[in-house]
């Protein structure tokens, strides 16, 4: 099989790999630190280990996969690869530095990929000869465990190419969306809300985020709260997406980051890997419990889905993505508990313009204005997924 290349051995490199060889790849994984690469290897069979003793993986099979991965720390290893994907520090100047150099060492037919979550792939892809074989190919944390990888053409990719990244990746066993490029793709642009308007609600006084996090989950049925999963992504990585969205959108007000993040992250308050965030992760400690309120927890739940429904309709409204992609994107990269347009047509298409309308009335902030389809569609008696009765 065609041998992969992947740059970057830390999680998301590491787990790309992963992938790559468990679908049969000889895998070459580079990075300039030999200490990460031994880091990567040694947590790769721990990994291993971890799946024989649960039974999802006998011994051989185990092994097979540890051996095609090769821990390189020399791009001129990338003589053979037949696509190449770089998942290294998410910085404009330094990627387009990496895909200069490598474009001067791997085979003319080799597709060149960034994981990168929000960068443009345009601006990548510029500064090689060949902008034709770059596109974005963005997967999701955990890599081996996650489904969801988002395919993004430049302008300058070329048709064959694109299709022939899908086809590969979705020959790993992942299911892909194909999004235009713009700031945050699908993912990362429309769950924006799930964070920012919770954030909002908290910093308005009207609830906790213990109370918060548990409307999410009990009512709205979301695997997890706003700000558990603040705390566990780390919320100086949130903070830092949340504001490169912000700035990508010429400074739209829909993305604008919350300062009691920003502080947080100031103040080295992380979540979950620095032991406090939101919640005090330190052996001991007492968190507030959540008012079990339901008729709150129910504005609370829709206040935050209504804007992300706005947010995916807006998506759609401006080609992002498709219709089933959008909705796809978020069940399967985000563990949704269903698409955001297919929740629109149950909840009504008029009650998601006139919840916009209100809140942009109450607040006169362009925050809240309503997408122009959600407008059209509820004004001509439209659905997503099936004409209105």
């Amino acid at each position: 099989m065609t041998n992969v290349g992947v740059i970057g051995s830390g999680a998301m490199g590491s787990g790309i790999a992963q992938v790559a060889a468990t679908a049969g790849h000889t895998v070459f994984l580079y990075d300039n630190n030999p200490a990460a690469l031994q880091r990567s290897k040694d947590k790769l069979e721990k990994i291993m280990n971890r799946l024989v003793e649960k039974g999802r993986v006998d011994e051989a099979t185990a092994q097979a996969i540890q051996s095609r991965i090769h821990y390189v720390d020399s791009l001129y290893d990338f003589k053979e690869p037949g696509m190449v994907i770089e998942a290294i520090v998410e910085n404009l100047e330094v990627k387009r530095n990496v895909f200069e150099q490598l474009e001067l060492i791997v085979p003319k037919d080799c597709i060149i990929a960034t994981n990168t979550s929000s960068l443009s792939i345009a601006a990548i892809a510029a500064v090689c000869k060949d902008p034709g074989r770059v596109l974005g190919i963005h997967f999701f944390n955990p890599a081996p465990l996650m489904k969801l990888v988002e395919i993004i053409p430049a302008i300058q990719t070329d048709s064959a190419v694109l299709e022939q990244a899908c086809e590969r990746i979705e020959s790993w066993g992942k299911i892909t969306v194909v999004a235009k490029d713009t700031p945050g793709f699908i993912v990362n642009r429309v769950a924006r809300p799930f964070y920012g308007e919770a954030l909002r609600i908290l910093e308005e006084g009207l609830a906790d985020a213990a109370t918060i996090d548990w409307a999410m989950t009990e009512i709205g049925k979301f695997k997890m709260g706003p700000f558990t999963l603040m705390d566990y992504i780390g919320n100086d990585v949130n903070y830092t997406v949340t504001e490169t969205v912000f700035q990508s959108f010429f400074f739209d007000p829909r993305y604008k980051p919350s300062f009691t993040q920003k502080r947080l992250s100031e103040a080295g308050y992380l979540g979950r890997k620095s032991g406090r965030g939101y919640y005090d992760y330190r052996d001991g400690a007492q968190n507030p419990e959540p008012d079990k309120d339901k008729k709150l927890g129910q504005e609370i739940v829709w206040r935050i889905l209504v804007m992300l429904i706005n947010e995916a309709a807006d998506a759609l409204y401006l080609n992002i993505a498709s219709r089933e992609d959008i909705d796809l994107a978020m069940t399967k990269g985000v563990n949704y508990p269903k698409g955001l347009l297919q929740w629109a047509d149950e909840k009504g298409i008029h009650h998601c313009v006139e919840t916009m309308d209100r809140l942009h009335h109450e607040y006169l902030e362009d925050r809240y204005r309503c997408s122009p389809l959600l407008r059209k569609m509820a004004r001509d008696g439209m659905k997503f997924y099936e004409e209105a009765e």
